[in-house]
C-alpha cells in the first residue's frame, strides 16, 4: 500500500510495522536526569551526524543499507546512546524532505524508514530536529520555503512570524509525528534548531508564543495517536544569551520544554582551541552558567560545540593527538559540572566523522555513568566549591546529599603540541568535596582514558559535610563516583 501526500500526487511509501519496540526517555521523576518508562538511568552519549555525510550516506535510495547497519552496531558498541539530526540537509539540493512545500519526498520518507528501524534494532536513539536552519539560511535562495519557489515565506527574516510557515511548521511536524512519533528510537525533538533573532525581525518578543504554539500543536497530535508525548526542546547558539539576555526565559524556563539545551561555542577556547585545558575550563564555567538559569530542576545538556570557527573559517583540521584530547576533556569537564552525558560534538572534521580515538572516550564515559544513580542524582554544580590541595590541578564537580561526580584535570604542564604533559611529575592531590550528609561513602577512581576503574577507597564525611580523600599520585587527570553506603 501506498499513500498520497495531502498536497500532490507524490505517493509516499506505506509505513512500516515496527519489529522491536525501545521503551521511551522521559524525564526522572526525582532527578534532572533521564530514565527509561522503565525506570532505567538513561544518558545522551553521543554526536551530532547529517543523512548525507559518509557514514549515513548508504541511507538515501538505499544505497548501502548494511554499511549504516555496521556503523551503528559500531556505535553501540562504543557506549553511544544518541544521535542528534535534522530531518532535512539543506547543504544541497537533493535531501529536502519537502519539495516543493508540502510535498514529502518518498526517497526521504524511506530514509527516515530505514533510520528508524535500524535504530529501534541496535538500541540507539534520535535527539531529532526538523530544520536544518544554519544551511536553510544560507541557501536560502534555494529552499522550498521560499515564496520564490512557491513556498509560503517572503523573508528568511519572518520565518518566526508569518502565519504561512507557522502552518507549514505544524504541517511537517504533523507528518513526522504521525510517521515516526511511536517510536521508542525518538528520543526527543528539538523543535527549533539555534533558534535566533534573526528569524523574528532581529527581535526575540515572538519567541515564547512561537515555542509554545508549535509545542503544544506536536503534543497534542502525539498524545492523540500515542496518548503521550515525546520529550522537547529548543536549541540556541549559545552566545546569543549574552547579546540577548531574555532569551533565557525562553530556552531555560518556557513551561513546555521538558530539558533545556544550548550550543558552546565560546570564541577564544572552543571554536578555535590554543590547548586541550582552556576548552574544558570553559565548558565548565558554561555547564554552572546553564544550570543557574534553571530556576526549576531539569535536564541539561550541550547539543552542539566543536571547532567549527578553526574548521570552517580558517580551513583548519585539528590534528589527531590535539583533537582526541580536546574532546575528552571538554565531555569530562561538561559530565563533572552536572551536564547529562558529555555534550554533543559537532564533527568539524574533513570527512566529518569522529576519530577512533573519539569513540573510545565515549566507550569510557558511558562505563564512568553506570557507578551513579542518576535516576535521584539532585546535583548541583560544585565547581567553584570543590578544594583541591594544589592549583596544578583544575577540579569540576556536582553533587547531592548522597552522590557526587568530580573530574581532576591537570592545568599547569603542557607539551609543545598544546596538550597536557604526559612526562610530567605525578602529585599527589587531596581533594575536599562539599555538601555530603555525614556517613560512609565509596569512591570509585576511573581512568578516563584506558576507560576503567583502577581503585575504589570509603572515605568518610565529617559533620561539617566534607568528604577529604587523598588521591594517589597523578599525572594528567582522573574521574571520581562517590556514592553514600547504605
Amino acid at each position: 500500500m501506498q499513500l498520497l501526500t495531502a498536497t500532490s500526487n507524490v505517493r509516499i511509501p506505506a509505513k512500516p510495522q515496527p519489529q522491536v519496540s525501545l521503551p521511551w526517555i522521559q524525564v526522572a521523576p526525582d532527578a534532572p536526569y533521564f530514565i527509561t518508562e522503565n525506570g532505567h538511568s538513561w544518558t545522551p552519549i553521543g554526536q551530532n551526524d547529517a543523512i548525507n555525510w559518509v557514514e549515513f550516506d548508504g541511507l538515501f535510495r538505499r544505497k548501502n543499507l548494511a554499511a549504516v547497519e555496521k556503523h551503528l552496531v559500531w556505535l553501540a558498541e562504543h557506549g553511544v546512546t544518541c544521535l542528534r539530526f535534522m530531518l532535512e540537509y539543506c547543504q544541497t539540493e537533493n535531501r529536502y524532505i519537502e519539495r516543493p512545500a508540502g510535498n514529502f519526498q518518498p526517497n526521504m520518507v524511506r530514509l527516515w524508514d530505514d533510520l528508524f528501524a535500524l535504530c529501534e534494532k541496535h538500541g540507539l536513539r534520535i535527539l531529532l530536529t526538523p530544520y536544518d536552519t544554519f544551511w536553510m539560511w544560507i541557501r536560502w535562495q534555494h529552499h522550498p520555503y521560499n515564496k520564490q519557489n512557491g513556498g509560503p515565506c517572503a523573508r528568511r527574516s519572518q520565518w518566526l512570524l508569518c502565519p504561512d510557515t507557522l502552518e507549514a511548521i505544524k504541517r511537517r511536524l504533523t507528518f513526522a509525528a504521525e510517521r515516526w512519533g511511536g517510536s521508542g528510537a525518538l528520543f526527543a525533538w528539538d523543535l527549533w534548531n539555534e533558534i535566533h533573532p534573526g528569524h523574528a525581525e532581529e527581535s526575540t518578543d515572538v519567541f515564547h508564543d512561537f515555542v509554545g504554539e508549535i509545542s503544544s500543536h506536536l503534543r497534542e497530535v502525539e498524545t492523540r495517536l500515542y496518548g503521550r508525548a515525546h520529550l522537547q526542546t529548543v536549541s540556541l547558539f549559545g552566545p546569543v544569551l549574552y547579546e540577548h539576555p531574555a532569551v533565557a526565559d525562553v530556552i531555560f524556563r518556557h513551561p513546555m520544554l521538558d530539558f533545556a539545551t544550548t550550543h558552546f561555542y565560546d570564541a577564544k577556547t572552543i571554536n578555535h582551541p590554543k590547548n586541550t585545558v582552556d576548552s574544558a575550563v570553559c565548558t565548565g564555567a558554561l555547564v554552572r552558567e546553564a544550570l543557574e538559569h534553571l530556576h526549576q530542576p531539569k535536564p541539561f545538556f550541550d547539543s552542539e560545540h566543536g571547532p567549527i570557527h578553526a574548521f570552517k573559517d580558517l580551513k583548519r583540521t585539528l590534528p589527531v593527538p590535539f583533537d582526541d584530547e580536546y574532546f575528552r576533556h571538554i565531555q569530562w569537564a561538561h559530565l563533572a559540572s552536572g551536564g547529562a552525558g558529555g555534550g554533543m560534538r559537532w564533527p568539524n572534521r574533513r570527512p566529518h566523522t569522529l576519530t577512533p580515538g573519539m569513540r573510545e572516550a565515549q566507550r569510557s564515559l558511558a562505563g564512568f555513568t553506570s557507578l551513579i544513580d542518576w535516576s535521584r542524582f539532585q546535583r548541583r554544580n560544585l565547581n567553584q566549591e570543590i578544594q583541591l590541595s594544589t592549583p596544578a590541578f583544575v577540579g569540576f564537580a556536582c553533587g547531592d546529599a548522597e552522590q557526587a561526580v568530580v573530574w581532576l584535570l591537570r592545568q599547569d604542564k603542557r607539551g609543545k603540541d598544546k596538550l597536557v604533559l604526559k612526562t610530567a611529575p605525578p602529585l599527589s592531590v587531596q581533594v575536599r568535596v562539599p555538601g555530603l550528609q555525614a556517613g560512609s561513602y565509596r569512591v570509585h577512581l576511573w581512568d578516563t582514558v584506558a576507560g576503567c576503574e583502577v581503585s575504589q577507597v570509603q572515605a568518610q564525611v565529617d559533620a561539617n559535610s566534607l568528604l577529604t580523600l587523598q588521591l594517589p599520585s597523578l599525572i594528567t587527570d582522573i574521574a571520581l563516583a562517590i556514592r553514600r553506603l547504605s
